[in-house]
């Protein structure tokens, strides 16, 4: 059982140091509980729903910053040629019509029931994460895969969210022949964060290439060791 879980121990170690960074992380996100940063990862996650690579989301999601889209206000302000511009600026064109109507749609919904700040969402629920699932349905976009990345990433900040392994997280651990217990996963990662750890077993879960080198990294670790 001990050299089960220093097998486990090694391949977690391995995985998040090579990939243990957080997809706002990658779009350019700090993550702090603050409208802005709270509503990218909102946009970032809508985008990643879809049937696209997650680079090209990433991509996007930066486009749409850098386009001035930086908040619910300027999101809604923002003509839906302007959306779909900067959408395409991502590589992100295959769904950029419709998703760039989404996005002005939840946009004005956030402004509308919550003043186009997501801490209002959070408060509504009250520390009940079912209910704040819920609310998070509603905005354009945003299913169930929608709203587990949302959670996955700003459990950093909504600590009530942790640990957040969704099912494509949990996938990835499967691949890596690791634990599908979110609490023992976050124990074998020792002090890293859940949302750090979550995201670079979605990226084991995405990635082939990825499981094959990390596991080589892990058996190498353990020649070494011995």
């Amino acid at each position: 059982m001990a050299r089960r879980s220093d097998r486990d121990s090694r391949v977690i170690e391995a995985l998040v140091t090579e990939h243990g960074r957080t997809f706002a992380e990658e779009a350019g996100i700090k993550l702090r509980n603050t409208p802005q940063p709270l509503y990218r990862t909102l946009v970032m996650a809508v985008l990643l729903s879809a049937r696209i690579r997650g680079s090209v989301a990433v991509a996007s999601t930066r486009a749409l910053y850098e386009a001035g889209m930086r908040d619910a206000r300027r999101m809604a302000d923002a003509s839906w040629q302007q959306r779909v511009d900067a959408l395409g600026e991502g590589g992100y064109r295959r769904y950029d019509e419709r998703t760039a109507t989404m996005l002005g749609e939840g946009a004005e919904l956030l402004l509308e029931r919550w003043g186009g700040d997501l801490r209002r969402m959070r408060d509504e629920a009250d520390g009940d994460l079912d209910q704040l699932r819920s609310l998070l349905r509603e905005i354009p976009g945003l299913g169930p895969a929608g709203v587990d990345i949302f959670l996955r990433e700003v459990q950093q900040v909504w600590h009530e969210a942790a640990p957040w392994l969704d099912a494509k997280a949990l996938q990835g651990a499967e691949r890596l022949g690791l634990p599908k217990e979110p609490d023992h996963l976050v124990k074998l990662a020792g002090h890293t964060e859940p949302a750090v750890l979550a995201a670079a077993l979605v990226r084991a879960a995405l990635d082939k290439e990825i499981v094959e080198d990390v596991l080589r990294r892990a058996e190498e670790r353990a020649e070494n060791e011995d």
